[in-house]
């Protein structure tokens, strides 16, 4: 009798593991690449679109077993360095025992090799300027009419000394500018990733925006400055960097789209200023889709990591942007990317 009953516990627990084991296996076939074998890390600095100033656009991005860094826009840089310190997101770096500075200096001064600036607004580029007096050497880079505002409108001794190695007045020669042609791969100073510029539509008669794709060895994340769609900008801005990126969406070497969604679905399309809506977003997302796989173009996006960028607070009672932002991409989301709504200081693998 008791030979009986252990064979049939051994039945039980091979049943239980067979059954552990079938659940198991579909979760992690739906997993993307970039959830097991990351390429990147992403420190988010700042993940807004406005009126909070100690949360505007800024990421951090580098190759998974490098801590040296690019910005990617600058609208908040110290105190998100210091959300993230507190979040344990630099937990692979140390300060030295001989540096006399404090955790989110030494981040600042030494892990942040260069700037990629989208546009010059202040929303991305205020914490640049305003820790330009506690920042080190390094480049400045952006399109030409880019460089060109930040030189001549920002670093001028009008609105701000001038810490570049160009433009008016005495120059501090802090900030070199490196000038980014579109589609034009260049290698970022002091890093071990390259970026390719793509010209964007930011509303306004078509004021200069830029996508830009950052590469380190044969993968690559793409960051979107702030634009509007494509129909409403009256231009094919979006389209022509989706059909340059599609043939990595095919090959699995797009490893995170960063997108931003500044309102939700109640925005009319005259007032969206050069932005985004879910709607506009998932439009967009479609043309990628049938550009990556004209076949079947519902499962070209599957599982790619989509990090929602500028979603603009409100100054309205009871309203979350965010949550609403989030409950309508779910709803529209018939391409099974991951949606991703980032949280300042979080760390991010791609």
């Amino acid at each position: 009798m008791m030979f009986y009953n252990n064979i049939d516990m051994r039945f039980k627990c091979l049943y239980k593991i067979l059954i552990l084991f079938l659940l198991i296996i579909p979760a992690l076939s739906c997993r993307s690449d970039a959830a097991v074998d990351p390429k990147f890390k992403v420190v988010v600095l700042g993940a807004s679109g406005g009126l909070n100033e100690q949360d505007l656009t800024s990421y951090l991005v580098a190759p998974e077993n490098d801590n040296n860094y690019v910005a990617l826009d600058a609208g908040t840089i110290y105190y998100g360095i210091k959300k993230a310190v507190e979040l344990g997101s630099f937990k692979d770096i140390q300060v030295p025992d001989n540096s006399l500075l404090k955790f989110e200096s030494y981040i600042l001064r030494h892990h942040i090799k260069a700037y990629l600036i989208s546009h010059a607004h202040l929303d991305h580029t205020s914490g640049l300027i305003i820790n330009s007096v506690a920042d080190s050497t390094k480049t400045i880079i952006g399109i030409p009419k880019t460089i060109e505002y930040i030189r001549d409108h920002i670093f001028n001794w009008e609105i701000w000394p001038n810490f570049g190695t160009e433009g008016a007045g005495h120059k501090i020669n802090q900030y070199k500018y490196l000038r980014a042609l579109p589609v034009k791969e260049i290698v970022i100073p002091e890093t071990a990733m390259s970026v390719t510029s793509f010209v964007l539509s930011h509303g306004n008669d078509h004021y200069p925006s830029t996508a830009f794709l950052i590469s380190s060895g044969e993968y690559s994340v793409l960051y979107f400055g702030d634009t509007g769609p494509d129909v409403v900008e009256n231009a094919d801005n979006m389209k022509r960097v989706w059909e340059y990126v599609a043939p990595m969406v095919r090959e699995k070497k797009l490893r995170a789209i960063f997108l931003e969604s500044s309102f939700s679905n109640g925005r009319p399309d005259h007032m969206l200023y050069g932005h985004m809506t879910p709607k506009w977003m998932m439009h967009e997302l479609n043309v990628l889709a049938k550009l990556a796989n004209k076949d079947t173009p519902g499962q070209a996006l599957k599982g790619l990591p989509v990090v929602v960028t500028h979603i603009k607070p409100t100054i309205r009672a009871g309203i979350d942007p965010k949550e609403e932002i989030r409950k309508e991409l779910d709803e529209l989301n018939n391409l099974g990317v991951d949606f991703i709504i980032p949280v300042q200081g979080q760390r991010y693998e791609f």
